[in-house]
């Protein structure tokens, strides 16, 4: 990719999620969680629905000329610690395999970033799993901080 070639990001739309769910299930540990079907499973669509209509949360795609190279989802939470700061939670982020080592994530994310600032947000955080060595050290070369250690309890 030239590294000058234009990405913009923006809300991702209903016609995007195709490609979105197919990014989430491009990797390990996505083939084992996502389900990816001839048909889009119509619980990604309401769950997508669901994100649209609450104002404290977007899906963001970033593409190029030849369409969506990346997605993740950001979320605005309201907090009463740290003086009340407003957090920015990131998830889902995925890469196109194509662009992958690029330095689209790097920008996707400093995308984030700056979106955060802009909605008044005070702390950006994100989580990875702890299989995900790259993503990881990714996401420390940015600036980011392994300052917890997240729980998760999954329910039926």
């Amino acid at each position: 990719m030239d590294l000058n070639e234009e990405i913009k990001f923006r809300p991702a739309a209903l016609a995007d999620l195709e490609t979105i769910v197919a990014l989430l299930a491009k990797d390990d540990l996505g083939k084992i969680r996502e389900t990816l079907a001839t048909a889009l499973d119509p619980a990604y669509v309401k769950a997508f629905e669901a994100i649209e209509r609450d104002i404290g949360n977007e899906v963001i795609v970033g593409e190029d000329a030849q369409g969506i190279v990346g997605a993740m989802q950001l979320t605005y939470i309201p907090n009463l610690t740290f003086t009340g700061a407003t957090r920015c939670q990131i998830e889902g982020v995925r890469i196109s395999d194509r662009l992958r080592g690029q330095g689209v994530g790097r920008r996707m994310i400093m995308w984030a970033v700056e979106r955060a600032r802009k909605n008044g947000c005070g702390i950006v955080q994100l989580t990875s799993n702890k299989a995900r060595d790259r993503a990881i050290a990714f996401y420390e070369d940015l600036g980011f901080e392994a300052s917890h250690i997240g729980f998760k309890l999954y329910l039926d």
